[in-house]
């Protein structure tokens, strides 16, 4: 099907957007054709390929600049204009190129209150159709169709093939955890000394062992994470929970890796969040994503700080008032509670702001990790109704935040 391409300005890509879908629908049932959308002066806001293909061919440069009534119709806007107000929104013309027969039709929309000019060639009634030419014709669209079949098969078994790699290495995960889980069990009961008294270089050994094993577990974990996020079985366990009470307890269990590594880690809560609906485990899953993140990125001696306190998320609606009326009145209480986690490592790079919440994508090829960490933090914020976004810049740090409605319903 043809494309449909838009003039460069942004009023007329907005007044586009506003059109309702069933015009929109009923402009691409005719799309094989040359169609315009203009406006009552006969300006083009929006066009298709073909249209744009006939323009080329009538030596048209600017198209945003053409005008469809005057320079391909020869007509006045006020000819047509006078037809639309005498209550006929639909007029068909004759127009010669040559040798050519060009039957345009125009028609007015009323509800955006826009154009439609479409051309279809009139068939030379005086010539015979050459019978080879409708043959390969024939036979192109039998190839077309042949060819998009191919495609879609072959999509569809890259899709299956897709599922089946996600179902193995879930699998395999899945069956890694549980003896993963016993070796780490094994290196806390030696570390402990209950096995015999360790020297300082057997102690050193185990715990960086320790580090490591802890480190598979949490790939593990993650991927199998990120296993039922991709099957749609992410189902939320809503219940009244306390934020301060689940981000204290992540803060706590995380503390000693920090220390490790040499970072500091702060914690600030506001006592002012109230308890509201939220799943406790995938919440905490999701901020623990973000400070690992911070902690695989920030050097020895810097320091993260974890936060969170109510805010209200001003949320975009079709009728907003006027920000002076706005103004005058208080805002309503917080809605929402903001979570952030920043860090004091190399920042990120503005183009990579976006991809970095994408599965298996890792900015900096150094580090660690599968690229799956902030994605599922994401997916797991999303189904919460929230939102996450990063503030950073090159040399300076970066700022993970997400916000979590309290109206879970």
């Amino acid at each position: 099907m043809p494309g449909i391409i838009a003039t460069p300005t942004v009023a007329d890509q907005r007044k586009v957007l506003d059109l309702p879908s069933g015009f929109v629908k009923a402009l691409l049932e005719v799309a094989r054709t040359p169609v315009w959308i203009a406006e009552r002066s006969g300006r083009v806001l929006l066009q298709n390929e073909s249209a744009r293909l006939h323009l080329v061919s009538e030596g048209a440069g600017d198209f945003s600049q053409w005008n469809v009534l005057k320079d391909l119709l020869k007509i006045e806007a006020n000819q047509i204009g006078e037809k639309i107000d005498a209550g006929e929104h639909e007029v068909e013309m004759l127009v010669v190129r040559g040798e050519r027969k060009i039957r345009a039709r125009v028609q007015w929309i009323t509800e955006p209150g826009c154009l439609i000019v479409q051309l279809e060639t009139e068939p030379a009634v005086e010539t015979a159709p050459d019978a080879a030419t409708q043959l390969t014709v024939q036979e192109l669209l039998q190839e077309r169709e042949i060819t998009y079949r191919n495609l879609l098969a072959a999509y569809l078994k890259l899709q299956e093939v897709n599922r089946q790699k996600t179902v193995f290495l879930a699998s395999a995960a899945h069956e890694l955890k549980t003896p993963l889980a016993v070796i780490k069990g094994y290196y806390d009961l030696m570390l402990t000394g209950s096995l015999g008294r360790l020297t300082d270089k057997q102690r050193d050994i185990l715990e960086e062992s320790k580090d490591s094993c802890e480190r598979l577990v949490r790939l593990v974990s993650m991927f199998l994470n990120y296993s039922a996020l991709e099957s749609g079985k992410l189902v939320l366990q809503l219940r009244e929970n306390d934020l301060r009470d689940c981000l204290d307890e992540l803060a706590k269990r995380w503390s000693e890796a920090f220390q490790r590594k040499g970072v500091k880690l702060e914690a600030s809560f506001d006592p002012s969040i109230p308890t509201f609906r939220f799943d406790y485990q995938k919440v905490q899953q999701a901020a623990a994503n973000l400070l690992d993140n911070s902690l695989k990125h920030t050097p020895s001696g810097g320091s993260v700080t974890l936060k969170a306190g109510p805010h209200f998320w001003e949320r975009r609606v079709a009728a907003v008032a006027p920000a002076e009326e706005r103004r005058r009145f208080r805002l309503p209480r917080p809605n929402s509670v903001e979570v952030s986690v920043a860090d004091s490592g190399p920042g990120i790079a503005a183009e990579h702001h976006q991809e970095i919440f994408e599965d298996f994508v890792r900015v900096d090829r150094n580090t660690s990790g599968m690229g799956l960490g902030l994605a599922i933090a994401k997916r797991l914020i999303q189904a919460h109704r929230g939102k996450i976004w990063v503030e950073s810049e090159p040399k300076v740090g970066s700022k993970f935040t997400f916000l979590l409605p309290m109206d879970q319903g």
